[in-house]
């Protein structure tokens, strides 16, 4: 959930969202949250291309930030339509505030490792969050263990990943080597909110507040955090990045952020965790059709791959 964004997380979807404060955990995913959670990733996928065509003419963390901004503001209305409070005394602030600042700094880690090193390497790098979910949620998340069959199929789906972007791989120089390091931490951080919402209060909250949160904390630092490192702001605003940069906002940020803490709030994040390895082959398959980008010859070995590790994970338990 990002480099050129890799990876990186409409109102039709965002429609078919319950909203109960206080949902029941399902111990397995059931087709509907599987085929919301393919859904998820290929729109996560397009916002890869979204991205790169933005960042032609919006600078990378005020893109981030006026993105948290705008999609707050759809958030606004679409919870007091459906009459959903998002500020409730309900002792959420503290991991509340902690999961926003979690959020901006996942995606502030990302654009500045992007700036040093390949696209192809920092996917690699930032697709190591949801091993960090899934360590994560085994000491932290009660009932959500990380099994040997979880962490093979986790091993096999990220190895679908390797092969996807293994033409892009080489010895790193320094700055790619400190550009992978902040990769992998903007991993750890993407994972790591995903374990303060599993694990804390914001578990028995809407998703729409624990969006709230995120979007907040995110608007409210981007923007400072742009001014400071100097970014030059506003290149250019053709219709084409106009239009990459809505759907960021309204489809991205807001609907599909809305769903995927839906899923959060009610299966093991272990489970969630080996389906966000298709984001960046989504990504690549749809970055080759819409910007003519190469598509190497292993992504259907890629694909293959992450399929059979998605189904080691959610296999069931023998009885």
């Amino acid at each position: 959930m990002p480099r050129v964004p890799v990876g990186s997380r409409g109102s039709r979807l965002s429609s078919a969202i319950p909203t109960a404060s206080h949902p029941a955990a399902r111990p397995e995913l059931d087709r509907t949250a599987a085929a919301l959670l393919v859904l998820l990733c290929a729109v996560w996928g397009l916002n890869q291309v979204a991205v790169k065509v933005a960042n032609a003419g919006i600078s990378p963390a005020l893109q981030a930030g006026l993105r948290s901004i705008g999609s707050a503001i759809l958030l606004v209305f679409w919870a007091r339509s459906r009459r959903v409070p998002l500020i409730v005394r309900d002792r959420t602030l503290g991991p509340g505030i902690a999961a926003g600042l979690l959020f901006a700094a996942e995606f502030l880690l990302i654009y500045w490792g992007l700036t040093l090193t390949t696209a192809s390497r920092g996917v690699i790098f930032l697709y190591t969050a949801p091993f960090t979910m899934a360590i994560g949620a085994h000491f932290f998340v009660p009932g959500d263990r990380l099994t040997r069959m979880k962490s093979l199929g986790l091993v096999v789906a990220f190895a679908g990943v390797t092969v996807a972007f293994a033409d892009g791989l080489s010895l790193p120089s320094r700055d790619q080597l400190l550009g992978d390091l902040l990769c992998f931490a903007a991993a750890i951080a993407w994972g790591a909110t995903t374990i303060v919402v599993k694990a804390s209060r914001l578990q028995r909250t809407s998703p729409e507040r624990v969006l709230f949160y995120q979007l907040g904390v995110s608007a409210a630092v981007l923007p400072v955090v742009s001014l400071a490192t100097g970014e030059t702001g506003f290149h250019s605003a053709s219709p084409l990045i106009l239009a990459a940069f809505a759907y960021q906002i309204a489809i991205v940020a807001f609907a599909s952020y809305a769903a995927w803490f839906w899923l959060v709030a009610r299966y093991p994040a272990s489970r969630l965790a080996a389906f966000t390895f298709l984001t960046p082959v989504f990504g690549v398959a749809l970055g080759g059709l819409l910007l003519g980008e190469p598509i190497g010859p292993g992504l259907l070995a890629a694909v293959a791959l992450i399929a059979a590790g998605i189904y080691l994970v959610n296999r069931p338990a023998p009885s």
